[in-house]
């Protein structure tokens, strides 16, 4: 169980990236006022907590019904998990935790973004709804260990309500330099995670030995 909780712990953590999210929110509302900002803080998270968790109920029963097996889930959920952690070894935004210019510049217009580009991409993205449905999977029915997927995956979302909601003196204190250290760490460990994700799914599909 213990076992579980680190895998997911650090899965999410990466995946959603509160360290880099908080920059992000920091930066996009720099001209609102507190009360605005902390509002639109706790509206995104709620709303991205709503996604992943319903990607986390019903995600494998979508895929089942797609014809998609957990062995494809679980190669291409790693494959991109992989570019993710590849990315941030080399302190680089990538699609999947973060805005296009484009969408910059939308969510630059708009005084709320608690919806976009908050609440998805930047936190429920396309590598945190994968990983929440490869961990629901790896759990294999067990209610224990699904259990303890979604507590990581709600105690990641309050951490990163908390970084936002302080992302000024966050990202005041870290520095860029800070960020990028942490950045580069959690993609070691990111890359790691899918590499064995890959692994396990090669073995469940048959094409290479367990």
């Amino acid at each position: 169980m213990i076992e579980t909780a680190g895998l997911a712990l650090t899965t999410f953590f990466a995946t959603i990236g509160p360290i880099g999210v908080s920059a992000m929110f920091a930066a996009l509302t720099a001209s609102a006022n507190s009360r605005n900002r902390r509002s639109m803080a706790i509206r995104g998270t709620l709303i991205a907590a709503g996604i992943l968790l319903a990607f986390a109920l019903i995600g494998e029963h979508l895929l089942t019904g797609l014809g998609i097996s957990l062995a494809a889930l679980r190669i291409s959920g790693g494959v991109l998990l992989l570019l993710m952690g590849i990315e941030k070894v080399f302190a680089r935004s990538t699609s999947g935790t973060s805005t296009t210019e484009e969408e910059e510049r939308e969510a630059g217009k708009k005084q709320d973004i608690s919806v976009f580009p908050l609440a998805t991409p930047l936190l429920a993205g396309p590598g945190s709804m994968g990983a929440t449905i490869l961990l629901m999977a790896d759990a294999d029915g067990d209610l224990t260990r699904q259990a303890i997927v979604v507590g990581s995956l709600l105690a990641i979302l309050l951490l990163t309500l908390a970084a936002l909601l302080s992302a000024s003196k966050l990202q005041k204190h870290l520095g860029v330099t800070g960020m990028h250290v942490v950045g580069r760490i959690l993609g070691v460990l990111l890359s790691a995670l899918a590499v064995q994700f890959i692994l396990d799914g090669l073995g469940q599909s048959g094409l290479v030995g367990t």
